[in-house]
């Protein structure tokens, strides 16, 4: 992932590649999301959205939007998309927490992706969660202020991750695309056109120094550094194959 330092912040929108991964395991998890959080691992407050690919919640293989939320680390608190109170969908939006997306990018071939964003309303105050890549913004939904007291008015954290979860000792899903960042445009998971929100819900690109680095599975995903260089174009690759131990 990348992560912003910490500070107080009020939202992101990003361009997110669409990846399948037909092979994956029951109990696996492999994903992508915007990530809006605290500071702290101890009662972490944290919202999110993003896609993923979780056959155990599902019971399929599908890539599905999802939205999540905690107080606590999951302990006692959230859930994902509508199995506990929390995220309030709007009403007749055209994409809902646990929907199945389609098609997924093919490797060397179509690029298929979604734009979600993430942030403050100036005046309920609550997050407010947005598809962008149509012809105007499409509102999905909200996280109410209230639900997560750490983010209430702004957070201390943004963050945009790639994921997998699997059970301890045995093989991990793939990551993205299922290949390394190395590879590029086409061939390997991205997220892109990043922006930051301010207090108003004016988005701007972020800057350098607004991008940290977090990579805790070297020896078996990569993490591209993040592409700075054209204005409304920020931008990084990650993932890897499947086949991870431990």
């Amino acid at each position: 992932m990348y992560h912003t330092p910490r500070g107080w912040y009020f939202g992101t929108r990003a361009k997110i590649g669409i990846w399948g991964s037909p092979n994956q395991g029951r109990f696996q998890e492999s994903g992508v999301s915007i990530l809006v959080t605290s500071n702290e691992l101890e009662d972490l407050n944290a919202l999110e959205a993003g896609f993923h690919v979780y056959p155990d919640l599902y019971n399929d293989n599908n890539v599905h939007f999802f939205t999540h939320w905690t107080k606590d680390t999951d302990r006692s608190t959230g859930c994902y998309n509508l199995k506990c109170g929390g995220f309030v969908p709007a009403e007749g939006a055209e994409l809902t927490p646990g929907q199945a997306v389609a098609p997924a990018s093919t490797y060397d071939g179509e690029d298929h992706y979604i734009s979600i964003s993430l942030h403050t309303d100036p005046n309920s105050g609550d997050w407010v969660l947005f598809r962008d890549d149509l012809e105007k913004p499409l509102f999905l939904g909200h996280f109410p202020k209230e639900l997560c007291p750490k983010l209430n008015g702004g957070a201390p954290r943004m963050a945009w991750t790639g994921f997998v979860s699997y059970p301890k000792n045995e093989p991990s899903p793939a990551m993205g695309s299922g290949h390394f960042p190395l590879e590029g445009e086409r061939k390997a998971a991205y997220i892109k056109n990043i922006k930051l929100f301010d207090s108003k819900a004016r988005a701007h690109d972020p800057y350098m120094e607004d991008l940290l680095p977090v990579l805790d599975r070297p020896d078996c995903y990569h993490l591209s550094i993040v592409d700075f260089v054209v204005k409304d174009r920020v931008y990084f690759y990650y993932g890897g194959p499947s086949g991870c131990i431990g």
